[in-house]
């Protein structure tokens, strides 16, 4: 097949949002997704309810995403999915559908690393937005996953620096849950913190050698500090909301940003692209562009539509897979815990 006709169909389901791409020659088509709002009143994603939703969405995400590209599904090169890491049923849905589509119409499968698909976004055609120079530092921040890469390549990738326990995502939700705000909290907290003073409150930050991080403590001081200043005024969480928000995410900002300066020191890469979930947040944004000014750095930040569970990002792996032929056995099974 010419090198000028690639369609890429890239299904995304390590979560809670169902999600498919169609790409051609590595430029979006089509990028659709179906969130799955049933998880906000338990605070947190059910994994039970989210299997069930994908086995409900998948179908008619994938005829949309197809029909929006304005193909027929035999045009289709190849089937990219996420094979991991992520939840078990969750995956299960997207891989055995990706299989199934490839042996119908009998075209090549292509598993992606959902982790490697957030870094890999940022080589999707996207007019106004430049692509890193290889080698660079990755970071990934999401709900499940906090982890700095050495990108030497496409597929040469190296985890140099990540959480020992909590990811950034975790604590966001976790520490709004004390705050009483609605899941997902990070876009909350971030929306608060833009109007409160990030120097109200002081939390500590943890001492972690080398490029791990640790977010536990973090959560922990702040179930401390909110009890006892709740004990003192019962008020006192609604009374400073904005100033609690910002003082936290500013810590948080501080965290990740004096890792990442250690890993440019360490590594002598100064060119840094952020992806996952929490990459949308504006305080690392900020924090990452006033950085680029002050310290000379080149800095890469995704269109935000690729920053959260998406489809492009897993159908960009795919085309670069497919220039390689490297190529999926139907036998493939999704795995929840997936290294690279």
């Amino acid at each position: 097949m010419s090198s000028q006709n690639i369609y890429i169909l890239g299904i995304e389901s390590s979560c809670d949002d169902t999600a498919a791409s169609v790409l051609h020659n590595g430029k979006i088509l089509s990028n659709e997704i179906a969130t799955q709002k049933i998880h906000e009143e338990y605070g947190g994603v059910v994994p039970e309810l989210a299997s069930r939703a994908h086995q409900q969405n998948i179908v008619p995400v994938i005829h949309q995403a197809i029909e929006k590209a304005g193909i027929k599904k035999e045009d289709l090169s190849a089937i990219a999915f996420t094979r991991g890491p992520g939840l078990m049923g969750s995956l299960l849905v997207g891989t055995s559908f990706a299989k199934s589509m490839a042996m119908a119409l009998e075209i090549p499968l292509i598993e992606v690393n959902h982790m490697q698909a957030h870094l890999l976004a940022h080589f999707i055609e996207e007019d106004g937005f430049e692509k890193p120079t290889f080698p660079f530092l990755g970071m990934t921040i999401s709900g499940g996953h906090t982890q700095i890469v050495k990108v030497n390549d496409y597929f040469k990738m190296e985890v140099i620096g990540e959480t020992l326990d909590d990811a950034v995502g975790e604590a966001f939700d976790k520490c709004g849950k004390m705050l009483e705000l609605p899941y997902p909290a990070g876009p909350i907290i971030d929306k608060y913190a833009k109007e409160g003073n990030p120097k109200a409150f002081q939390f500590p930050k943890p001492n972690v050698k080398d490029l791990d991080f640790s977010f536990s403590g973090l959560k922990t001081s702040m179930l401390y500090f909110l009890q006892r200043e709740t004990e003192k005024n019962p008020n006192f969480i609604e009374e400073n909301l904005i100033d609690i928000c910002a003082s936290f995410q500013y810590t948080i900002v501080n965290i990740i940003l004096s890792k990442l300066k250690k890993a440019v020191k360490q590594t002598h890469i100064n060119r840094v692209a952020i992806g996952g979930g929490v990459s949308a947040n504006s305080g690392i944004r900020e924090a990452l562009q006033k950085t680029e000014k002050n310290l000379g750095w080149k800095t890469y930040i995704p269109k935000f539509e690729y920053t959260t569970d998406n489809a492009a990002m897993i159908a960009i792996v795919g085309h670069y897979k497919y220039l390689n032929q490297d190529f999926t056995d139907t036998s493939v099974s999704a795995k929840s815990r997936y290294r690279f």
